[in-house]
């Protein structure tokens, strides 16, 4: 009975959360996705600010980047195997 109480236990502690790892791999392609946007439009990402001149497509980057990223903590938070 112990011992199946201990494997138990240890089958149990095999579910991990993605964690650090997977949020940078997530954050990183997010980055790359949002610097390949910025390019197709013809500007760099991190030169732009937002402001009443900003073209359409960098506000789209933009707010793509955002929607990414916050998919990037969900990936973070869920449990994986």
């Amino acid at each position: 009975m112990r011992s199946a109480a201990l494997l138990l236990t240890l089958l149990a502690a095999t579910t991990v959360q993605g964690g650090p790892l997977a949020y940078g791999i997530c954050q990183a392609g997010c980055s790359k996705v949002v610097t390949a946007c910025y390019s197709a439009g013809g500007f760099v990402f991190g030169t732009v600010t937002a402001g009443v001149g900003t073209p359409a497509a960098v506000l789209d980057c933009t707010s793509s980047y955002g929607k990414c990223q916050n998919a990037c903590a969900a990936v973070a938070l869920s449990p994986t195997l």
